[in-house]
């Protein structure tokens, strides 16, 4: 049985969560998260807050506890989100103002009981 966790506007670029969900693609979410905890980056926080969730919605179809190292990542895909305009300027050419735009991502993450 399949889990989803669906994770939209994070204010992190969808590169820099990408090259660390590559790395953890179809490993177990024990494997995981033991491997996201040892790393320095600040996207690692979110990407495992979306696998604990992935985790805890199926173990709420299942109804029961599941086992962390019995059950695997069988999918995370980072996507691109808006590009986020604040309501602040900063100085153009020609003394236009210019947004400030900022990356954001969405996280999904799909997690299985069954290899």
């Amino acid at each position: 049985m399949d889990a989803v966790c669906n994770l939209r506007y994070q204010r992190y670029s969808q590169n820099k969560v990408r090259r660390i969900c590559n790395l953890i693609k179809g490993k177990s979410i024990w494997e995981a998260i033991n491997f996201l905890q040892n790393l320095s980056t600040p996207t690692k926080d979110v990407i495992m807050k979306a696998i604990k969730s992935a985790g805890a919605n199926l173990s709420n179809k299942l109804g029961s506890k599941i086992d962390i190292k019995n059950t695997w990542i069988k999918e995370i895909r980072v996507d691109q989100g808006p590009m986020k305009y604040l309501r602040r300027y900063h100085a153009g050419p020609m003394g236009r103002a210019m947004p400030y735009t900022r990356n954001m991502c969405h996280i999904k993450v799909v997690v299985t009981n069954s290899k």
